[in-house]
Formats: structure tokens, sequence, C-alpha cells
């Protein structure tokens, strides 16, 4: 009897998958990727946000550049703390030309003659190791109207961008009249004319050289120093800003503003 040879097991091929029809959608080969949808949605609404902020500083910096500053983030903050504030608002024809002079002399003697930035200063700040002296008018007001007080590279960098535009767009004597309108001479007293009647009973207006020579003395320390109850360093301070109004009077620093 004959053996028949060993048969070899047949493997059965796999059923070939039907074949898409002409004109059917063909599949995704992966899915949408949800994170990059994610942070499309994030930058769009980043630029938004900051198109707003831009549209809001834009709005704020035509708008002041003539009619009077109500407020600011620091007198509400001041007059939440105190219960309240003293504050007038003048134009800038009802304050004693001394005013403006003295403050300039005390502050900025160079105001006439930058764009907002006195970079001679701020070198000089630099090689001292401090930002002491270096900020100008226009950084002060930009920083007292529109920013807040925190020392922050976030503060500087708003301000480093407002203080340009701010200057393209106002005057010399539109920057100085707001300026010495929201600009702190005590505690809780707020614009010249405030700190005029406060200190000397007497209108912003009609302020002596000595008076206005004493309240920019106080402007880096409005309530450390005071104007009415001189210290000795503010009374040396006053003949030091009487001397330096005249000479930007004399020389023509301050005539972007004096008529």
């Amino acid at each position: 009897m004959t053996e028949k040879p060993p048969t070899k097991s047949r493997k059965k091929a796999a059923p070939e998958k039907d074949a898409p029809e002409k004109g059917a959608p063909i599949p995704d080969a992966k899915p949408a990727a949800a994170p990059r949808r994610g942070w499309r949605r994030v930058w769009f609404w980043t630029k938004r946000a900051a198109q707003g902020v831009l549209a809001f500083y834009a709005a704020l910096i035509l708008l002041y550049s003539f009619l009077p500053v109500p407020t600011n983030i620091y007198i509400l903050s001041e007059s939440l703390r105190l219960g309240g504030v003293e504050k007038d608002w003048v134009s800038f024809d009802d304050i004693a030309p001394e005013m403006a002079r003295s403050a300039v002399a005390a502050e900025d003697a160079n105001f006439c003659l930058h764009w907002g930035f006195d970079m001679a200063a701020i070198r000089e700040a630099v090689s001292e190791g401090s930002n002491r002296g270096a900020s100008t008018i226009t950084q002060q007001m930009v920083k007292n109207v529109f920013l807040w007080h925190d020392r922050n590279w976030v503060r500087k960098a708003a301000e480093a961008l407002l203080t340009p535009v701010i200057e393209l767009v106002w005057s010399k004597r539109r920057i100085l009249e707001v300026y010495l309108n929201v600009a702190e001479f005590d505690d809780g007293v707020f614009g010249v004319e405030a700190a005029a009647r406060h200190h000397f009973g007497v209108p912003a207006r009609d302020l002596s050289p000595t008076q206005a020579a004493r309240l920019a003395a106080v402007l880096p320390d409005p309530k450390g120093r005071s104007a009415s109850e001189p210290s000795e360093f503010v009374r040396r301070r006053t003949r030091q800003i009487i001397s330096g109004a005249d000479t930007i009077l004399a020389d023509g620093r301050s005539a972007c503003f004096d008529e």
C-alpha cells in the first residue's frame, strides 16, 4: 500500500478590500490637529485684545489733547485711601508763568529741546547706576495720566511707547498744562490750583516766583516735603529753582510754552 505524500497546508488569502468607488470621498489619513486650532484661537483673541488696548489709548490721547483729564488710577486710589482728595482743573492761561517755568527748571530743564526723552540725562543716570532725574515731564505726565505708579518693566515699556506718541500729537504747552493739573503737591492734593490754595491761599494765577518755586521743589516727594512749611532743604532747593527759571527764560528754553 503506497503512502500519499503529505499535503502542504494552504493559508487562506485575506479577503480583498473593496476599492473605493469612483468619486467617493477619501477619508483623512489623520484627524485635524486640535492643538493647532487651539493656538490659532488664542492668537486671534490676543490680537483682538491688543487692538482693543491700542484703540482705547488712541481715543484717550485724542480726547485729552483738548479735554480736561477727569481723574487717573493714582488719584482714584488715593481718594479711596484718604476718603477724598483736593483737585481743581485750570487752563494754562490761569497758571502763573513763574509756575510753569519753575516746574520745567526743577524737573526737566531741556523740556523744549527733546522729543520726550532727555538722552543726556538718561546716559548720566545710567552711568550713575540709577534712574533718578532721567524721567522727563512728558514721561511723568504719561505715567500719571495713562498708566500706574508701580515700578516694573511692563509700565516702563508702555511709557516708552506712549511718550513719543504724546509728543507727536500734543503741543508742549498742552503737555505742561496737563502735567501741572494732575501732579501731586501734598498728600491728597492734586493740581497746581488746589496746591496754590492749599499751601498759600491764592489761585494758581497769583503765585509769586518764590511760591511757585516752592511748589516745584516738592514735586519729587510731595508726601515728604512741604511747600508751606519748608525744610532747610526745600528752601535751598527753592533758591536753585528760582535761578533755574530765570535761566531758561533768558536762554530761550521756555519758548515752547512761554508766550
